[in-house]
């Protein structure tokens, strides 16, 4: 706080001449001023300025708000100068000043046509209130010190008012309009309060001044530009029913998918200004000339228009606030966002006080030296050219921002080496060039080419569309052509680009990141599994732009919170939780797949991550399907969810389905009937096929007594079954069971009802009985074969059977076999008590381990069948060796 208030306000005089005026003209503001420099201009001091109330009539209210307005910015340019008030102050408190202004015209122009009544809604038959909508910088609370204020009025309903005169809601309403526009915009003996501008509204200056909700819907569907887009991302109703207003303009500026055209349109209107930055000599303009302000905010504003859709956190209003969310998302650098947030701060605090110099709305540098000394000193520099090169240099960091989140592809495919191959395929033989490439198969892959460039697929698609796909061509022949696969890698890629061909986003996603096309074709060598993946769900192409965030350990915490606040954002709308879900599986799948082929990731440590991710899966659905049952009880279920076999044991693979169990333990009278409903809407949830593919296959048959069971089992039924009445192989599938997701409460009393079980006496002869009877019924209905390694006899199931039979033998004398820890620790436990033989325990662990690495290798190149090699016959010797000491022995380990 300057120590002599008064120097304080002379200093700021000297600077601006528009306050220099205002106080001569009126000593009472400078008194003001004296008394009120130290705290900002707040709502409250807005609302104590006049008796506003009193002040209904428009001859009354226009000075009133004229001369508030001159408080305001008065104690503004002090306080800014004198380096009082941050930048949020300032555009916060103009922002402030325009909302209040806009509501008390609203008001006071409503209140003077008393003839006309109420205005009516037609279908509701409820009084109607205008909406006033604030654009531009006033909708994202940023407002210059000396702008203009964009408005669009929206009414909801036609209709008629109710008064002695009736007119029509939309005659009514452009007269309370007009009325506002005046009382805000006119010129009088105290200035102006804001210039109004409405040339955004729907069809500019040729448009209807006011327009009901049903006009705008159809306005924006059947016409709304790119632009337009861009231009209702900061839109904001002051007045009138927001909520409405949201709902009908969040489609049109935010879509579902990830819209990579926003780049192109973009484009097209930054290029727009920059010809007529260039037509006006406007280079001097620190708004729209290079590096000015306006770039700043494209920057911003195109990943909102890109991603917002999918992520509602990045529906925001304001510039900063946008950079800030999209460090956090890690969109951009935040070393990149702190350099944007620091150069628009500059951009914004300068371009003020060129308008503190005279009240004009001006972004343009000054020509008269003793003017530019001023805004130099303001801005904390000796001089015009130390001042010059500082504003330089931010200007060079924006514009280099910009031309690296907007570089401009190659849209001419023309320019590519390949190009030709790929434009006259039809008309050519290119098998020599291909083959010259290194394909294999030349004549194979020339016809795959040719067959899609005659597709009636390729040959309907938009001309945009086709000249993008045209541009990507060449290029993707060339980088398949580098693996040693480069036949089935390519194929693969055709297959996708078949896949996208009318999606044009994707299109545009390639086109953009061309350095994404690398890290897919490498992706599409490896594995026919994650190409076909990939071609399901073609929104995880956006997986592959940050190589960063692609191969990046899973935060599994954070990555809760992000799939939380996804769910929270789509409050009410099942098919929008339900494909959240699915968006979120998908990508975390996707990312670990990339990490495994990588080489990331060891096979167990892959299984667990896949086993996070179902259990973080599971417990956010169970949570959020309770919130959509009616009449529930309490708003925790006390419910849980018990993973069997691969997910039990934490073995899951890409495409493994969950076998899962409910459970509950609740006294209330509808529990029963309630949780039937949970469990049934969870597995609609998991298992339904939606816009963005299933969740998981779930098997629910190893509930009590199967599938003719309940579907959900109370604790005590479920105790009660176990103890009495399940077969043996029901207490095998125990030994790979676990709690998963929902009330750990009950998630206690399974593992302890499941310890119980498992440490039961048992007759080690008749249960070897039990258990090879199973096995045998197993294979009757899976005969073995070697390349079958799950059925295979030595292979994945006779050991897990081995193991199976060791825990339910001896779990009760060696508790320590009850633990979920896997079937290659468990055979290690029982060899180190002496249960089987070690070297035999040692053999089988790595021949279990083989046959999962075989396994995946398998899922991931879509063979259902393994090749049959000397290790893998050896690997099934062992554990053969291993079944008969077990299982054809005398089993006498004391």
């Amino acid at each position: 706080m300057p120590a002599n208030t008064s120097a304080a306000i002379a200093r700021s005089c000297e600077f601006s001449q528009y306050l220099h005026r205002l106080l001569t003209a009126r000593p009472e503001e400078r008194q003001r001023l004296e008394q009120s420099l130290h705290h900002p201009f707040s709502l409250e001091d807005m609302q104590a300025f006049a008796d506003w109330p009193a002040l209904d009539a428009p001859e009354a209210l226009a000075p009133a708000l004229r001369r508030l307005r001159q408080a305001v910015v008065a104690r503004l340019i002090c306080r800014d100068l004198e380096s009082l008030a941050t930048l949020d102050e300032v555009v916060s408190t103009i922002s402030q000043l325009a909302e209040f202004a806009v509501r008390q015209a609203l008001a006071c122009a409503a209140a003077s046509l008393p003839q006309y009544g109420r205005p009516i809604g037609e279908d509701s038959g409820e009084p109607q209130q205008l909406i006033v909508i604030g654009m531009g910088k006033l909708g994202g609370g940023e407002l210059n010190v000396s702008s203009d204020i964009d408005l669009i009025f929206i009414y909801p309903e036609g209709g008629e008012t109710d008064g002695a005169r009736k007119i029509s809601n939309h005659e009514y309403f452009t007269q309370v309009g007009k009325r506002l526009i005046a009382l805000l915009n006119d010129a009088t003996a105290d200035g102006q309060v804001f210039r109004v501008d409405m040339r955004l509204r729907p069809y500019g200056d040729s448009g209807p001044l006011v327009m009901s909700f049903a006009a705008l819907e159809n306005y924006l569907l059947s016409q709304g530009r790119e632009w337009e887009r861009y231009a209702w991302i900061k839109a904001k109703a002051i007045t009138g029913d927001a909520d409405g207003l949201a709902q009908l303009v969040r489609p049109f500026v935010y879509r579902k998918y990830l819209d990579y055209n926003a780049y192109g349109a973009m484009r097209g209107l930054h290029a727009q200004i920059r010809r007529e930055v260039a037509r006006r000599d406007m280079a001097d303009n620190i708004k729209l000339g290079p590096g000015g302000i306006r770039e700043a905010e494209f920057i911003a504003q195109v990943f909102q228009l890109i991603r917002g859709g999918r992520d509602r956190t990045l529906q925001l209003r304001g510039t900063r606030a946008t950079l800030e969310r999209l460090a956090a998302l890690r969109l951009l650098e935040p070393a990149a966002v702190a350099e944007l947030q620091a150069s628009y701060a500059f951009l914004r605090n300068l371009e003020h006080r060129l308008q503190y110099l005279d009240d004009q709305q001006t972004q343009t540098l000054p020509e008269a030296p003793e003017t530019r000394q001023k805004i130099a000193a303001s801005m904390g520099h000796a001089d015009w050219p130390a001042f010059l090169d500082a504003l330089n240099e931010v200007r060079r960091k924006v514009s280099r921002h910009f031309e690296q989140v907007f570089i401009l592809p190659s849209e001419d495919s023309a320019s590519h080496p390949l190009s030709e191959l790929w434009l006259d395929v039809a008309e050519q033989s290119p098998e020599t060039r291909l083959a010259e490439l290194g394909y294999a198969d030349p004549a194979a892959v020339a016809r795959q080419l040719t067959g899609l460039a005659q597709s009636q697929r390729y040959l309907q698609m938009p001309l945009a569309g086709r000249k993008q796909l045209d541009a990507l061509m060449p290029a993707l022949i060339e980088v398949a052509a580098r693996f040693p696969n480069a036949d089935d890698t390519l194929s693969r890629i055709i297959g996708l680009m078949e896949a996208i061909s009318r999606r044009a986003s994707y299109l545009a996603l390639l086109t953009e990141y061309p350095q994404t096309l690398q890290r897919l074709a490498s992706l599409y060598s490896s594995s026919a599994w994650v190409s076909a993946y990939l071609s399901r769900h073609p929104i995880l192409l956006d997986e592959l732009l940050d190589a960063r965030m692609l191969y990046a350990a899973p935060d599994w915490p954070l990555l809760a919170a992000q799939l939380e606040t996804q769910l929270a954002q789509a409050d009410g709308d099942v098919e929008a939780k339900m494909d959240a879900l699915r968006h979120f599986q998908h990508a975390q799948t996707f990312r670990l797949v990339a990490q495994d082929l990588a080489g990331m990731w060891t096979l167990e440590a892959l299984s667990d991550e896949l086993s996070r991710l179902a259990d973080l899966v599971l417990a956010a659905a169970v949570r959020h399907a309770w919130r959509d049952i009616p009449s529930r009880h309490c708003e925790t279920p006390r419910f849980a969810v018990i993973g069997y076999g691969k997910l039990g044991g934490k073995e899951l693979g890409y495409a493994s389905d969950l076998d899962i169990i409910f459970l509950y333990d609740d006294e209330h009278p509808d529990a029963p009937d309630l949780y039937s409903r949970l469990a049934r809407k969870l597995s609609t949830w998991l298992t339904s096929a939606t816009a963005a593919g299933v969740l998981y296959d779930i098997d629910l048959r190893l509930r009590p007594n199967g599938s003719s069971g309940l579907l959900v089992s109370s604790i005590s039924a479920f105790r009660q079954y176990q103890e009495n009445q399940a077969w043996v192989w029901e207490h095998q599938a125990l030994t790979r069971a676990r709690f998963v997701a929902g009330d750990a409460g009950i998630g206690s009393q399974f593992e302890a009802e499941r310890h119980a079980i498992l440490t039961l006496e048992r007759d080690p002869a008749k249960l070897r009985d039990e258990v090879m009877a199973m096995r045998q019924r197993m294979l009757d209905s899976h005969p073995a074969h070697d390349g079958d390694v799950k059925n295979a006899r030595g292979g994945i199931i006779d050991i897990e059977f081995i193991v199976q039979y060791l825990i339910l033998a001896h779990a009760k004398t060696l508790p320590a076999l009850t633990g979920n820890t896997g079937n290659i620790a468990l055979l290690a436990v029982a060899a180190e008590a002496g249960l089987i033989d070690r070297r035999l325990a040692e053999d089988a662990r790595a021949a279990y381990r083989l046959y999962r690495r075989l396994q995946h290798s398998a899922r991931l190149n879509d063979r259902k069948t393994v090749e049959v090699d000397e290790s893998l016959r050896t690997a099934y010797a062992r554990g053969r060796e291993l079944w008969r000491q077990v299982f054809e022995q005398a089993l006498d380990f004391s």
